[in-house]
């Protein structure tokens, strides 16, 4: 992790690009996040409330293992969190439009 201390969101992003240059990781990511929509559009259409909670295990599960596993490294979201959030969600929609690619430029 950067000792560098971010005040924006436009800086902070392509600092997270470079924590998660690793293919495997992209991948998990991308699942993590798609996941979060799923499970959050079933909760919302079925009222199905408590599904609201797998949330953050779904998506943090998948994006930490390509973390620990593969990046070798920290997770962002533990010194940044809402730029992280954000970011994750970025990043799966420039994966999505292909903006990003899965392979990372490293």
């Amino acid at each position: 992790m950067s000792d560098r201390k971010f005040q924006s969101l436009k800086e902070f992003y392509p600092f997270y690009l470079t924590e998660h240059s690793n293919t495997t990781s992209r991948v998990l990511h991308f699942i993590g996040t798609a996941l979060v929509f799923v499970i959050l559009f079933w909760a919302l259409i079925t009222q199905t409330w408590w599904g609201l909670g797998l949330i953050p295990l779904v998506g943090y599960g998948f994006a930490w293992v390509g973390h620990f596993f593969f990046e070798k490294n920290k997770p962002a979201t533990f010194q940044y969190p809402g730029y992280s959030l954000t970011s994750d969600f970025i990043l799966f929609f420039d994966l999505l439009r292909g903006k990003e690619s899965f392979k990372s430029k490293k």
